[in-house]
């Protein structure tokens, strides 16, 4: 029987310059190497008794399914700080959106099946290495509680693409509760097309928001209080980041989601030995999306998103001020009344885009407790846990192990061997004040511990907040140049790995432990 998607097709229903509708084009010999059968359960997607060869014409967009509807969606972006007024789907063609077993809404979208008219030139295609890093990327976050955009399927074109070189094609399903972004919004701002930017905003509510549509309050900011949902969603989700050591790499506003995903998994890595400055992509040559200056990018990319958003904030106010007033304005007070609303509305989102800081420095901290093993922030913590990464930052030692081996130190008497060895490892930095340093740090946080917590549940806290695998750069890197021959052995093993990244399993290993020097992989690119 043929793969049957329950397709609702929700996102096709907005405003025909929400999108492009288009065809995906089809690949020379599409070849099936993974399909996640749990994901596809929880989107009711029927799969009994179809065969991977048939898998493989569905997710290579050889053979779209009859309900679907593909469409490639129109935005904007500022890329790297710089406005481009028209990107969207160059490369990605979204099939359909469907609810899951939840009831939530999900989009089906294929990446690398062909161009469309977004594609600027471009070929419309996926190499394979960054289609299998995004798989495994995406389903490594999803496994560490990280809001993400989902990995459906992989197939192998059989055709090449030409990037730095030539390089093996591939097609990647990517599955996300929607793929609206900061840029979406712009796209509508700056072609002053405020019908567009309403019913795109009523639908973001509708899908991911509906807290905000059920007020009662007919004066209620329903716009300002989307923005401020958007707003502490993305605040949260970086601070995941960086509890996690997790760099993005392209922070533009056309990679960043207003349903609080991770998405767009191109030049990203975790950081193996902690440098605050670290970057990985190959473009950011400025630093711009450094580690540390990802809480800073989001609260711009949400001011993009504030300016977007003011003829919204501004329909809020008005919408305010009439039903208060009762009376029908004259033409004599509408310009009065527009440039008080004006004035109100940025106010209004100046007041959100100063909370997020706090929200951002609240999520982190609760996030540095539960990896330390407190329950809870308590008064002192914040300088505690500063003067950590401080220590971290200068001694460069491991981010990911660092953590997860103090949890065995949470005893006064405990043995502190193994966190100290890794000052002696290559990229390290050990000196005798940096030693003397990192011990009275430790002796202060067991004693801390000590007084609030019981110590066998803030040692089973830490092994539920730090990881004992992350899908490390070497790692990836050597699953690419496997897939790349042929070989998705390693491929396989690593995402085993990967999506259990709390247990301590033997089998893994291997995948536990930081790259050597000649093992480094310095630098990521998009794939573009």
């Amino acid at each position: 029987m043929p793969v049957s998607f329950p397709f609702e097709n929700i996102y096709a229903k907005l405003p025909s310059q929400c999108f492009e509708p288009v065809q995906p084009t089809p690949v020379s010999e599409p070849e099936l190497i993974k399909f996640n059968e749990s994901l596809a359960d929880t989107l009711n997607i029927e799969t009994t008794d179809v065969t991977e060869s048939e898998l493989a014409a569905i997710f290579s967009g050889n053979a779209a399914p009859d309900n679907a509807i593909p469409l490639a969606m129109a935005y904007s972006g500022h890329q790297f700080g710089n406005l481009n007024p028209q990107l969207g789907d160059g490369r990605a063609i979204l099939l359909g959106d469907l609810y899951d077993k939840n009831s939530q809404l999900r989009d089906v979208q294929l990446k690398g099946a062909g161009r469309t008219p977004f594609s600027r030139g471009g070929d419309g295609r996926s190499p394979l290495g960054p289609a299998l890093r995004e798989y495994i990327l995406c389903e490594a976050m999803f496994a560490l509680g990280v809001p993400t955009t989902r990995a459906l399927a992989l197939v192998r074109s059989g055709e090449t693409v030409i990037r730095q070189q030539r390089e093996p094609g591939a097609v990647f399903t990517r599955v996300a509760a929607s793929h609206i972004r900061v840029g979406t919004f712009q796209y509508f701002a700056l072609r002053r097309d405020h019908d567009a930017l309403r019913a795109l905003a009523d639908h973001v509510i509708n899908r991911h928001y509906r807290e905000v549509k059920n007020t009662s309050e007919e004066s209620e900011k329903k716009y300002l209080n989307l923005f401020k949902k958007i707003t502490e969603n993305q605040a949260k989700l970086i601070a995941k980041w960086m509890n996690l050591g997790f760099i993005h790499g392209v922070m533009n506003t056309d990679n960043m989601t207003v349903s609080g995903e991770t998405i767009d998994y191109g030049p990203c890595a975790f950081i193996d030995s902690f440098n605050r400055k670290k970057v990985f992509s190959s473009i950011d040559q400025q630093g711009r999306y450094a580690y540390i200056n990802q809480p800073a990018i989001g609260q711009w990319n949400l001011t993009r998103l504030a300016e977007a958003m003011l003829p919204l904030f501004m329909m809020d106010t008005e919408s305010a001020h009439s039903s208060s007033d009762g009376v029908e304005a004259t033409a004599q007070n509408k310009t009065a009344q527009k440039q008080t609303a004006e004035k109100q509305a940025i106010e209004d989102a100046t007041q959100v885009l100063n909370d997020y800081a706090h929200i951002h420095q609240r999520a982190w901290e609760t996030g540095m407790a539960a990896k330390l093993g407190f329950s809870e922030v308590q008064e002192g913590d914040r300088q505690r846990f500063e003067a950590l990464t401080d220590l971290l930052d200068e001694t460069r030692v491991d981010y990911t192990l660092f953590f997860r081996r103090l949890s065995s130190c949470v005893a006064s008497d405990g043995d502190l061997s193994q966190v100290l060895d890794l000052l002696n490892a290559p990229e390290a930095r050990s000196s005798a004040p940096l030693l003397q340093q990192l011990k009275e740090w430790i002796q202060d946080w067991q004693g801390a511990l000590a007084e609030r917590e019981s110590l066998s549940s803030a040692q089973q806290r830490m092994n539920q907040s730090n990881p004992a695998i992350i899908p490390r750069n070497h790692q990836v890197q050597r699953a690419i140049s496997a897939a790349e021959s042929g070989d998705y052995e390693v491929f396989e093993k690593l995402l085993s790995a990967v999506t259990r990244p709390y247990e301590d399993n033997p089998e893994h290993q291997e995948f536990k432990q930081p790259p050597e020097p000649a093992e480094q992989v310095l630098r990521t690119f998009c794939g573009t």
